[in-house]
């Protein structure tokens, strides 16, 4: 089992460090170049059409995906990068294996006895769906929270957080922010779209109002079953919900 390897990760010591760690293992790897960026990798890949690539994912000119899309010859692909835990099952489902950064010789010591699994031919080798890949990755990330809205005035734009809010408002078809001290903005977002970005505690109590829980003050009911929400702003605003919303407000506020 002989391997005609490349290593492609923009880090030199990087490659020093793996280079001297495959070296230990006689007559399983033979290092026949290293590439400095995805731009570079695809050049040595095509050139070399190796057995065995360690690929880094992220690097400068092209990254380790976009270099996958790009390939005709795909080799054998061993991930060595510093995505943790979060990107494990996906590379695990479209590769051989995957080293965490720093790699050590234990972990690579696995790494060969998967190797010694395939032959060396491609025909062998495990198919790498790198769509499928990018996929799992960005679903498998943690989503960025936003924490503000920004609204356009004129030719300024104002960055609204969202602890400021107490509740939106559609209008026909406009969607207003009312904050805690009673300022009023037009947005250009619909109740529908809000709902599917703003974090839980922005509630759905009618088809005309979106609260922010945390700024309410009072609930009562009304002798029709629906709630009367009073908001904690400079207006003591009291909004009533709507028919179709009030059970589900009810479960969320926890009645």
């Amino acid at each position: 089992m002989n391997f005609q390897t490349i290593l492609i990760d923009d880090e030199p010591l990087a490659r020093k460090r793996l280079s001297r760690l495959l070296s230990k293992y006689e007559g399983v790897f033979e290092i026949i170049a290293e590439a400095g960026n995805g731009k570079e990798g695809l050049e040595k890949i095509e050139q070399h059409k190796p057995d065995l690539i360690f690929l880094d994912i992220e690097m400068p000119l092209m990254n380790g995906f976009q270099m996958l899309q790009n390939l005709k010859h795909m080799p054998i692909v061993v991930f060595s990068t510093a995505y943790d835990q979060f990107a494990i099952k996906a590379f695990e489902q479209n590769s051989i294996d995957y080293l965490l950064k720093p790699v050590e010789q234990s972990r690579l010591d696995i790494t060969v006895n998967k190797l010694k699994q395939f032959n060396k031919v491609s025909s062998s080798s495990p198919v790498l769906d790198v769509n499928n890949l990018m996929s799992l990755i960005d679903s498998l990330k943690p989503k960025k929270e936003i924490t503000a809205i920004p609204v356009k005035i004129g030719d300024r734009i104002v960055i609204v957080n969202f602890n400021e809010i107490a509740y939106f408002e559609a209008k026909e078809k406009y969607v207003f922010i009312y904050t805690t001290q009673g300022k009023e903005y037009l947005i250009d977002d619909s109740l529908n779209t809000l709902e599917e970005k703003l974090p839980a505690n922005f509630i759905r109590i009618h088809r005309a109002y979106m609260i922010n829980k945390n700024k309410v003050k009072e609930l009562r009911k009304s002798f029709k079953g629906n709630l009367v929400v009073y908001m904690d702003d400079v207006n003591q605003t009291k909004l009533t919900s709507g028919v179709t919303h009030t059970a589900e407000l009810k479960e969320k506020l926890g009645l």
